[in-house]
């Protein structure tokens, strides 16, 4: 079912809620720093006013109305580059139109990408990994909430929504497998590894209980009042545990689910496989994980290069 279209000209905000929750996604799940939010922000933001001007509702958004846009941004003087960083925070919002079912029709894809946009996904080395699971202090009270919840994460890959969204009922731990509802309502299985069985069960056996005695829930990761931890309290909890271990890089949600991808690959494992289990629709999309790390390709050179 579409959302509803946007409201009559007169009364269309300044900004509209589809950009907001595109903006939400763009920091929570997808980990942006929140400049480059605002730099989508204000791009979008140009684009909604140009539909405003057209009369056109997102939902009939065709690709004559994008190009009308980037003309006129063309004949403002704005640089390649610049016309090239509009076009890429449109068509990222379009997907996520089609993607939230705001709109019937993908449009993104009839617009091509400008050439250099996909950019290696920062990821971290398992050390860094290694001292982010160990950051949960053992005598803070969500120790055990918080230590299974990044075991988890580290251990799957899944999305801030759908580790937010997981359920009892799609976890089972006594064969090592959940089940995910990822983009798109694709439903995956993905294999859980021992250590994070070990964390979630004592998390499930010893603090789930308590928390959940206020108020009944399904959701496995609770709030101190029982409540699902949404997308953003996972995200504060990751950067949280991310500066505690005295990481430099910004942590985030995603910044694992990169690292689950890269340290498969790094390790042997299929390119499929990793599309599976990241659930994406695309291959192309996994493929940006498939860099080689610079510290792993100096070993292989010394290692099998015949002259030191």
């Amino acid at each position: 079912m579409l959302l509803q279209a946007t409201p009559p000209r007169s009364t269309r905000p300044a900004t509209s809620a589809p950009v907001k929750r595109f903006l939400d996604y763009l920091f929570i799940e997808c980990g942006l720093a929140g400049n480059t939010v605002t730099a989508y922000q204000r791009d979008l933001n140009e684009f909604w006013n140009h539909l405003v001007e057209l009369d056109v509702y997102l939902p009939d958004v065709t690709i004559q109305d994008v190009q009308k846009h980037l003309i006129r941004l063309h004949e403002r003087g704005l640089a390649v580059s610049s016309i090239c960083r509009h076009l890429m925070a449109i068509k990222m919002f379009l997907r996520f139109l089609h993607m939230e079912r705001f709109i019937r029709h993908d449009v993104a894809t009839l617009i091509e990408t400008p050439r250099g946009w996909n950019r290696i996904p920062h990821s971290l080395h398992v050390a860094e990994v290694e001292a982010l699971l160990s950051a949960p202090d053992p005598s803070d009270e969500y120790y055990l909430r918080d230590r299974a919840l990044l075991e988890l994460m580290y251990a799957t890959g899944l999305r801030v929504s759908e580790l937010s969204g997981l359920t009892l009922r799609n976890l089972n731990l006594k064969v090592g497998y959940l089940r995910c509802v990822g983009k798109g309502g694709r439903e995956r299985i993905v294999p859980i590894g021992r250590c994070a069985i070990d964390a979630v069960t004592t998390y499930l056996d010893d603090l789930r209980p308590q928390l959940s005695r206020e108020r009944r829930s399904d959701h496995v990761f609770l709030s101190r009042t029982g409540r699902r931890l949404d997308r953003t309290n996972i995200w504060r909890l990751v950067h949280k545990y991310g500066r505690l271990a005295g990481l430099s890089k910004d942590t985030h949600p995603h910044l694992l689910r990169h690292s689950f991808a890269t340290h498969l690959l790094t390790g042997g494992a299929d390119l499929r496989v990793v599309q599976e289990l990241l659930g994406h629709a695309d291959i192309k999309t996994t493929q940006v994980y498939t860099h080689v790390d610079p510290v792993h390709l100096r070993n292989i050179h010394q290692k099998c290069h015949p002259r030191p």
